[in-house]
């Protein structure tokens, strides 16, 4: 089974209409057709959670994010005709009714196989983590105010840039940012390790500092320490060099 973690946006539940509250899963076993295999269910549902005294909600847009993801990975190898063109522009013409019929319809969540990906650790501070119990074990789990998040990740940009980084590297930043400045300031964010948790052992979870990691080696090259930013930079590649190695060879 694959494993996936995510970077989830809740909003106030009171700005939302009522939703029914997900489990994310399909009942049992794995669904599929000719292009898709995937575990969640399809329903019109929502996450929720409770944050600071205050009830919040994350669509999931099931339907949505699958044609998204599916657009995304033939622009990504748009040479290697993976997926047959007629199927590319039938799911250009299904995102497009879906997001005319609610103009307001976004994607609330972000996915990664296998790890966790370091830029999204720029969004949170190590005093937002938590060690939280899932089924027999522990996961790791982030949560942060939107205008927070939306903050610290444009100054990563900064940062990333003025240390005259590839492009790509910026670029992968600033398509975060865009993401998270489509949703208001009184949103939510959070980052779930979800099942990529079962890479780790749990001694390994609770000593995780990724967040206190990324924000250590950004602070380096805001200094102009290459070196020390360098050392915070290797402590990361050593935690989730194998998890990443897992994403490519798949």
């Amino acid at each position: 089974m694959v494993r996936v973690s995510y970077l989830r946006s809740y909003l106030p539940a009171t700005s939302l209409p009522p939703y029914a509250q997900a489990t994310g899963l399909a009942p049992e076993s794995w669904q599929g057709d000719p292009l898709f295999l995937w575990r969640e269910n399809e329903a019109n549902d929502a996450f929720t959670a409770n944050w600071e005294g205050n009830e919040y909600v994350c669509p999931r847009h099931f339907r949505l994010r699958k044609l998204e993801g599916l657009l995304a990975f033939n622009n990504a190898f748009p040479e290697a005709g993976l997926i047959p063109q007629k199927h590319v522009v039938d799911a250009g013409a299904q995102l497009e009714n879906l997001r005319d019929s609610d103009p307001t319809m976004r994607s609330y969540i972000l996915t990664s196989p296998w790890h966790v990906p370091i830029r999204w650790f720029a969004a949170f501070l190590h005093e937002e983590r938590q060690v939280v119990e899932r089924g027999d074990t522990i996961s790791i789990r982030y949560r942060t105010s939107m205008t927070e998040a939306q903050s610290r990740v444009e100054r990563a940009v900064d940062i990333v840039s003025g240390a005259g980084f590839d492009p790509g590297v910026v670029g992968q930043l600033r398509s975060l940012v865009s993401w998270l400045d489509d949703f208001p300031a009184d949103a939510m964010l959070e980052l779930d390790y979800g099942s990529v948790a079962e890479l780790f052992s749990e001694g390994d979870l609770i000593l995780d500092e990724s967040a206190a990691d990324v924000a250590a080696s950004l602070l380096a090259l805001e200094q102009g320490d290459l070196e020390r930013a360098a050392d915070f930079y290797q402590n990361l590649i050593r935690r989730w060099g194998r998890a990443q190695s897992l994403a490519f060879s798949n």
